[in-house]
């Protein structure tokens, strides 16, 4: 999994050990980011699932200190496939902040290195 910029270019990669994209994935890539940025700056993050992450922080309780920080929004090509009222709340081109991203950028990075996955691909049982 990959926490990429506005500009495509990959700020933290995370290396998936379970099957599936699980939450705990995009938190600690959140978390990472967090870390190293000022206190008042506001990051906008566009994720396939992002209304389930955020759904998430705050009813767990997650971040607390990030909460108002964050403005989430579901990649347009993922935003589809949602409810008509997810659309609504985090479709990103319903929001003048996004511009006219369309999310998808982890999507084109992997493009890119998908030569590279079977010879780096884990086989075997590691612990």
């Amino acid at each position: 999994m990959a926490l990429l910029c506005r500009h495509d270019i990959a700020l933290y990669v995370a290396n998936m050990r379970t099957a599936g994209e699980k939450q705990f994935y995009a938190f600690a890539l959140v978390v990472a980011l967090f870390k190293e940025l000022p206190e008042w700056w506001t990051v906008g993050i566009l994720y396939d699932i992002a209304c389930q992450i955020h759904r998430s922080l705050l009813k767990w309780n997650f971040m607390p200190e990030w909460h108002s920080r964050i403005v989430f929004g579901v990649s347009v090509f993922h935003a589809y496939g949602h409810q008509w009222t997810c659309q609504l709340w985090y479709h990103p081109w319903k929001s003048e902040i996004w511009g006219l991203s369309d999310g998808e950028g982890c999507e084109r990075f992997w493009s890119e290195l998908q030569r590279l996955i079977p010879s780096l691909r884990v086989t075997g049982y590691h612990q």
